[in-house]
């Protein structure tokens, strides 16, 4: 069932994008917001507790429903459960919730509208546009691209497989993104969302003039603390995955002098050792990161589907 889910769910979100300004993120969004203003108050164990309410009962209400529908029995309960693992997939997991960025960035670039690119990847990490400088824009692109590929592919297969083998169904799909975006939240002076466009992609915007949303040191730092674990063996699992299809004795001797790297900066060292970068990137190499995150991905699934064998014949 978890190869199966996993392959309907990216089909179906490439086929139907789920928004970044939709309704899932907004309930997202308002759940954090709701959770802080309730229980946020200050202390360190406080800061645990809104965590612990943002990420842990979705998780565990994710796993709810799926033992719930299990437990109807036959087939009927069976495909119900299903149905509702690739629900909750389609929510978590796909390229298309930020692979539009990416493309419009890549045409810019690749019609040498560097102006435009600017623009463009400004308003998607949300920064002001004088912090992206002309050369180094196409190495920034990659390595927001290679951090978003890992987020909401890579790590969440594996934490919806690890679970999902335990029997708590999708739970692991949820922890993860509900994980991720509490850190980018509570760590973020961010501002009601107003759900505008720009440049034809959709995005949560959040406009100077509303409210700030200011959160606790105590939230953030069990939220940086919390996510830090999280997140600290699925990239690892995404480092080994670009050794494996790019260049292994590379990748493995760049971990190797990275010192005591961050999670993210292990994912963009070893992307870069894998494809032969240097600190100045190219436009031609944006087709090669493109490359690389087929062929990780195709390397995941082929594992899932030779773990989903061997089950199916033990």
């Amino acid at each position: 069932m978890t190869f199966f889910a996993i392959l309907f769910a990216l089909v179906i979100e490439q086929v139907r994008p789920l928004l970044a300004d939709g309704k899932v993120h907004r309930f997202a969004f308002a759940w954090v917001r709701a959770s802080s203003q309730g229980l946020d108050a200050g202390q360190s164990h406080h800061g645990w507790l809104v965590w612990c309410c943002v990420v842990l009962i979705p998780s565990l209400l994710a796993w709810g429903i799926y033992a719930a529908l299990l437990s109807i029995g036959s087939w009927i309960g069976a495909v119900l459960a299903f149905v509702w693992s690739v629900a909750v997939l389609y929510c978590t997991l796909g390229f298309r919730q930020f692979s539009h960025h990416f493309t419009a960035i890549r045409q810019a670039l690749e019609d040498g509208d560097t102006v435009g690119a600017i623009q463009l990847l400004a308003a998607w990490k949300q920064v002001d546009v004088n912090q992206v400088g002309p050369d180094q824009l196409t190495k920034r692109l990659m390595d927001h691209a290679v951090i978003a590929a890992h987020r909401h592919v890579f790590a969440v297969l594996g934490w919806y497989a690890v679970l999902a083998a335990i029997g708590l169904g999708p739970a692991g799909a949820v922890l993860y993104r509900s994980s991720a975006f509490a850190s980018r939240c509570f760590t973020t002076e961010i501002h009601a969302p107003l759900g505008e466009t720009t440049h034809g992609m959709p995005r949560t915007h959040y406009h100077p003039s509303a409210p700030k949303v200011i959160y606790s040191p105590a939230t953030q730092q069990a939220a940086q603390s919390a996510w830090h674990w999280i997140d600290y063996l699925p990239a690892r699992a995404t480092a080994i995955a670009f050794a494996v299809v790019g260049s292994f004795e590379e990748v493995l001797d760049a971990w190797r002098n990275s010192g005591h790297p961050t999670n993210d900066e292990l994912i963009q060292t070893t992307m870069a050792a894998s494809l032969g970068l240097n600190e100045i990137a190219h436009t031609d190499d944006l087709r090669g990161l493109v490359g690389l995150v087929w062929r990780s991905v195709v390397l995941w699934l082929l594992f899932l589907a030779l773990l989903t064998l061997a089950r199916m014949l033990g």
